[in-house]
């Protein structure tokens, strides 16, 4: 087996085992506090997505779209990259220090930021859970600090199989509650600090374990670190250029995630919801999580290589040979959780009508997951030759395309066109369009500057992936 094969193996399975036992998670979480309608996993969910609104632009953007490039190039130096991974090592820690002080002082203003229409009581809930909650920012961002360093340096594993442990913590603490408090508590009404502490003080233990235990796996990465504050020297000015683009570009994705959960928060009590939408999305990420990240990974880091080299040709082959391995299983999967979507909605609710008013938000977002893929090997090819400019304008056309869906969605809403149980589903379909605008563009934009991409090769590949699957799907 060669050694992509075997690191997708590698990552596959983990990204196996932690889907699932998260999905358990899921499962045992609704049990504690329900899903379609409920007051409570709503306040809980908007409380609990701020740490990972965080997450999201220092992993998928500030880590996996710079750091990992420079570190495979800092492996070239005479010291093996240990000088350049200690001083960003170090500058990282301090900004993580830095950013969850605040972000936890200022849990009020951000709770209401993203749930205005929250009633009082479901907003002071929700504050009380960010408090214990937002304090995962900075074992969040260790993680992934730790984790991207690791994968640049070939050790794919630990990445991949840390949130298990994540999840057997949140797991416990939450059959915790149930057994203490029963279940499902839904009313906003009631709620003690010892449960509030129990609930939110779980999902934070278990970050904290996940990204203590990647440290346990460092010295694999044969990098010597130790703290440094001489943070000028070794090309951090660069990464703060490129960075600097990128932190942009997540951070409009954010814009495009808070206005969604605005608009979201009306339907609260109502029918799906902030809980039930992330709910989808989780469902959503399970394929893509397993065959994109597990397989793009290790394309990935021989992309960054082949780059790094000037090596433009074997960098086409990679993208070529990577979308059509990552299409094979993407549009399979896709055909099967289309087929399976009401049941696959049910492990998240309480009863069957629930299920079917969640399963619209998970088809309306599956029309993208083969688009995302694609994405996945664009948009790094961007970042393998130090250009995260590009990405932030053809991310800027999504996030806009995104807004405006989720703001027509409202509009439509209020005049009658569509129902406030439909309202997550029409938002889900429109951040789904907007990123078929956004792939295509991004492989236009893609062509222009590498050329000799083959797009038609492997859109015909996808074509027959497609065409294969639909019997399957119908059958089913």
């Amino acid at each position: 087996m060669s050694g992509i094969g075997r690191a997708s193996v590698l990552i596959g399975a983990g990204t196996v085992v932690s889907r699932l036992t998260g999905l358990l998670r899921t499962v045992v979480l609704v049990a504690a506090v329900g899903s379609v309608p409920s007051a409570a996993a709503d306040a809980f969910a908007v409380a609990n997505q701020l740490p990972n609104n965080i997450y999201a632009i220092i992993s998928a953007g500030l880590l996996s779209a710079v750091v990992v490039p420079q570190i495979v190039k800092a492996a070239a130096h005479t010291d093996g990259g240990s000088a350049f991974v200690s001083k960003l090592f170090t500058l990282g820690t301090v900004g993580l220090l830095v950013t969850t002080a605040l972000a936890t002082a200022a849990a009020p203003w951000l709770v209401q930021l993203y749930a205005p229409d929250y009633t009082p009581a479901q907003t002071a809930l929700a504050t009380a859970f960010a408090y214990w909650c937002l304090p995962q920012i900075f074992f969040y961002g260790l993680y992934a600090l730790v984790g991207e360093t690791l994968n640049a340096r070939r050790v794919y594993g630990p990445f991949t199989w840390a949130p298990i442990v994540n999840n057997i913590v949140s797991i416990a603490g939450f059959l915790a509650f149930i057994a203490l408090f029963s279940g499902p508590v839904t009313q906003v009404a009631g709620w003690t600090p010892d449960m509030i502490a129990l609930l939110a003080g779980t999902a934070t233990t278990g970050i904290v374990v996940q990204a203590a235990l990647l440290l346990v796996f460092w010295r694999s990465a044969r990098l010597r670190v130790r703290p440094d504050f001489r943070w000028k020297g070794v090309g951090l000015a660069q990464i703060g250029r490129l960075a600097g683009w990128t932190f942009l570009m997540m951070l409009a994705g954010q814009v495009a995630g808070l206005v969604q959960t605005r608009v979201l928060s009306e339907a609260s009590s109502d029918g799906p919801s902030v809980f039930a939408f992330q709910n989808a999305w989780l469902l959503f990420m399970l394929p893509y999580s397993i065959i994109v990240l597990s397989i793009g990974t290790p394309y990935y880091t021989r992309l960054s290589e082949h780059a790094s080299a000037g090596r433009d040709v074997e960098v086409r082959d990679d993208i070529v040979s990577s979308i059509r391995t990552l299409g094979l299983f993407v549009v399979l999967a896709t055909a099967a959780l289309a087929v399976a979507a009401v049941p696959a909605s049910r492990i998240f609710t309480t009863d069957a009508a629930g299920a079917l008013q969640a399963a619209p938000v998970l088809l309306a977002f599956l029309v993208c997951l083969v688009p995302l893929a694609v994405l996945f090997v664009i948009q790094r090819t961007f970042y393998a030759y130090d250009d995260t400019r590009t990405p932030f304008f053809f991310t800027l056309v999504q996030v806009a395309l995104v807004v405006t869906g989720a703001l027509v969605s409202a509009a439509l809403v209020d005049v009658g066109v569509i129902a406030l149980p439909q309202l997550a589903s029409s938002v889900a379909l429109t951040q789904s369009l907007a990123s078929v605008v956004q792939v295509i563009l991004a492989t236009w934009l893609l062509q222009r500057r590498l050329g000799g991409l083959r797009v038609a090769e492997w859109m015909l590949s996808l074509a027959r992936f497609t065409l294969a699957a639909l019997p399957a799907a119908a059958a089913g």
